[in-house]
């Protein structure tokens, strides 16, 4: 545990969290701003981004704490393929049906989330094998610029190094330039992946 000002604190991830968790990822959701009215059921966000990391590894879930309520976290998992194959076993069969795949092209921003809900494959990129980790971060916007952010990282890193894992990586949008310079203050660099609107980083953990 880490207090970082005041009556911040960092600590693991509690099952008491959950909804509190779940609203800092839909307001952060659109590229860092909220994403409130951006869905039907924002609900649909959390479940894709935040609701199977603190479900199948939730040792590798953190959070911010202001004494009153979760206010930013980082998630992750230690092997990507892994991951994967349990959110296709576990996680899929609790949510899916709340959430149907598209029939076809995702029309709206729920239809999307749904797509990427029953696509867990999407997250296994061959050439990311020597960077098998990886992670989402969000934070409120009254408690970014504090250095939690950095904080959360080294947390998360720190718990991935005593698991012998060797690589991070994680997925931005391109356009997000401020969370891109973040990124670079911290290490990560730009690893080729064939992506359009979106770019891949990496932190070597070895």
């Amino acid at each position: 545990m880490c207090g970082v000002a005041d009556d911040l604190v960092i600590r693991g991830y509690r099952d008491s969290d959950l909804a509190s968790a779940y609203d800092v990822c839909v307001r952060t959701g659109d590229g860092g701003e909220d994403a409130s009215g951006s869905y039907a059921d924002p609900d649909v966000l959390p479940a894709v981004f935040l609701g199977p990391y603190v479900t199948l590894e939730p040792e590798l879930a953190f959070v911010v704490d202001n004494g009153n309520r979760v206010v930013g976290y980082i998630v992750g998992t230690a092997d990507t393929a892994e991951f994967t194959r349990r959110y296709a076993a576990e996680w899929l069969p609790k949510v899916g049906d709340a959430y149907p795949a598209p029939a076809g092209e995702p029309a709206g921003g729920d239809e999307l989330m749904a797509m990427l809900l029953h696509w867990p494959e999407r997250m296994l990129r061959p050439e990311l094998a020597d960077y098998p980790a990886h992670l989402h971060i969000d934070l409120l916007p009254d408690y970014q610029r504090m250095g939690l952010g950095r904080r959360l990282i080294d947390t998360l890193c720190a718990a991935l190094r005593a698991r012998g894992v060797c690589g991070l990586h994680l997925e931005m949008l391109t356009s997000n330039t401020r969370a891109r310079a973040f990124y670079d203050r911290l290490g990560f660099t730009e690893l080729p992946a064939d992506t359009t609107d979106t770019t891949i980083l990496g932190l070597r953990l070895d």
